[in-house]
């Protein structure tokens, strides 16, 4: 029998630990509503430029991305005009959304991911990774500009991308990165009430949140994780063994 690498204990040594971390839990979910409820009192900024995208649906303005429902979340997802494929890491996020979308809609929140590559190249990729989510292009307009997905200083979001408060690790140089952004359709205005950056975009990864929860976390993961979905098709299909299995 292999000894275990972490400290082992007894049944009754774990839950005195397990109880004294659900209150440190109860303390971080009362925290992260309050953290909900201070984004909702984030004023509204009313958007005086006009932004129109190219869908499968044809062009719309941003109002039109709303489709009919008072709220619109904006996933900048991470595929330039010349990028042959999308990012890895967006892609890895955006297969955690299947499911959500229609769930969204029925609250009224609608939901698209943005990207800057063309729609011609944007369709067949949604196909090969089986996406269903709405997926619109922004190419040859500023909009994923003007909301800091890039590290340019002086966009319309005034500091850049996380609000200046940089990336640990990252080459300023880099121009295109991902973020989600939020809108409001009130009186026929969009207004602009939230952007979020970098690790804030955690939560939309319900993997991340699995993975937390699991022995080793996010640790221990090989160095060409995260795959997007139809690497893992292929490799399974020529026989490929997953990561951890016998």
């Amino acid at each position: 029998m292999t000894e275990a690498k972490h400290k082992v204990g007894t049944r009754a040594d774990w839950l005195a630990a397990r109880v004294a971390l659900l209150e440190r839990e109860k303390e971080h979910t009362r925290r992260s509503d309050e953290l909900a409820r201070e984004r909702r009192a984030l004023p509204w900024v009313p958007i005086e430029k006009s932004y129109t995208f190219e869908t499968e649906a044809g062009r719309r303005t941003l109002a039109e991305l709303f489709e009919g429902r008072p709220q619109l979340l904006v996933f900048h997802l991470m595929f330039g005009p010349d990028d042959a494929l999308a990012c890895e890491g967006c892609s890895f996020t955006a297969d955690n959304w299947a499911g959500a979308v229609p769930h969204l809609n029925y609250h009224g929140v609608s939901f698209v991911a943005v990207s800057r590559a063309p729609l011609e190249k944007l369709l067949p990729y949604k196909q090969r990774m089986g996406w269903t989510f709405p997926w619109v292009s922004c190419f040859g307009t500023d909009f994923n500009l003007d909301f800091s997905v890039f590290t340019e200083q002086e966009r319309s979001t005034g500091a850049g991308f996380n609000f200046g408060s940089g990336r640990e690790g990252i080459d300023v140089r880099e121009v295109e990165l991902h973020g989600l952004s939020a809108f409001a359709l009130d009186d026929g205005v969009v207004y602009h009430t939230y952007s979020t950056y970098d690790r804030g975009t955690d939560v939309l990864t319900g993997t991340w949140q699995l993975l937390d929860r699991a022995p080793h976390g996010r640790s221990g993961a090989p160095a060409d994780w995260p795959l997007r979905g139809y690497e893992y098709r292929e490799r399974l299909t020529s026989g490929s063994s997953p990561v951890g299995s016998s």
